[in-house]
């Protein structure tokens, strides 16, 4: 197994438990995807899973530029290397690939709804449905045998909220009884799962020939609040913080826009696959918490 990653938003730290998995061969390559395109010294694969993006609203934010080249080229150089082989291939796309659509739950089959290119909040989710449309052209034009993965809100232990992840954020001000911050009013919904239930859709997904050549929503459909995920959190790691509100321009810029709810219409993998999000979001959040609890711990003895 191979993984390649430039560790701009990862740790590669994160892959010590993946060492020790009985025979497995792990190598880390330390590169984008379109420099390990031009090495020589690449194998064969049988399987490419393509999670590597600009992630985090804070980052296409701050980074808009940096952001697309990402997003687009690196996946194309992605499917460039599956072809070589005709490699089983994940595309993970995102539920920004939607846009401002206020249709609920979101399908696979919806028309995607797009603010004016002068707002940057679309610019992730356009280059991310370039992704979906070199995916689907390669399968067509060539039979790459690729499925496309829309995530939504994917969480879990190891994700650090750095580039304005809302659950990490949460529990690291939690843990120091800091002030959780709450974008407007609180009342947006999203629906999180826990990535250990997406990886295994995921890793279902590929393996299923029906689904080659689609595009699935993955993830999970129960909605929360933000305002009532800070509560949920806080209660869980016995925190003192207070929960406070924040402008969208006060932690963006002037202009950004954001939805008021955000939930995927999970039919079209369950009939496929059975696929459901098992893990209480409780869990993941007291998971969440005491990874943290265990980094930080180890960080001090350091």
């Amino acid at each position: 197994m191979t993984v390649v990653d430039d560790l701009s938003t990862g740790f590669e730290a994160n892959l010590e438990q993946a060492r020790h998995i009985g025979g497995t061969r792990l190598r880390f390559v330390k590169c984008t995807v379109s420099e390990a395109e031009q090495r020589t010294d690449m194998e064969a694969f049988d399987r490419v899973y393509h999670l590597a993006a600009a992630v985090g609203v804070r980052r296409v934010m701050q980074r808009p530029m940096d952001s697309l080249e990402v997003n687009v080229l690196e996946t194309s150089a992605a499917i460039r290397m599956a072809q070589r082989t005709s490699a089983r291939t994940v595309i993970a796309s995102s539920s920004e690939v939607y846009g401002k659509s206020t249709r609920l739950p979101f399908r696979e089959s919806d028309d995607v709804v797009y603010g004016p290119t002068s707002v940057t909040r679309w610019s992730y989710g356009c280059s991310k449905a370039l992704d979906e449309f070199m995916a689907l052209a390669a399968h067509r034009g060539s039979g790459l045998p690729v499925v496309v993965v829309r995530l939504f809100n994917t969480v879990g232990p190891r994700q650090v909220g750095r580039w304005g992840m809302v659950l990490p954020r949460f529990v690291e001000a939690a843990r120091a009884n800091r002030p959780l911050e709450v974008h407007g009013d609180g009342m947006q919904s999203r629906c999180f799962a826990d990535v250990r239930d997406v990886v295994r859709g995921i890793e279902r997904l590929l393996e299923t020939d029906a689904a080659l050549g689609g595009v699935f929503n993955i993830g999970s459909d129960r909605p929360i609040g933000i305002r009532a995920l800070a509560e949920v959190v806080v209660r869980r790691a016995g925190s003192r913080s207070a929960i406070v509100s924040q402008t969208y321009e006060a932690a963006f810029g002037p202009g950004f826009e954001d939805l008021r709810a955000r939930e995927p219409d999970l039919t079209r993998i369950r009939g496929l696959i059975g696929f459901d999000a098992t893990i209480p979001l409780e869990q993941t959040i007291d998971d969440v918490i005491t990874w943290l609890d265990a980094a930080s711990r180890k960080e001090h003895a350091a």
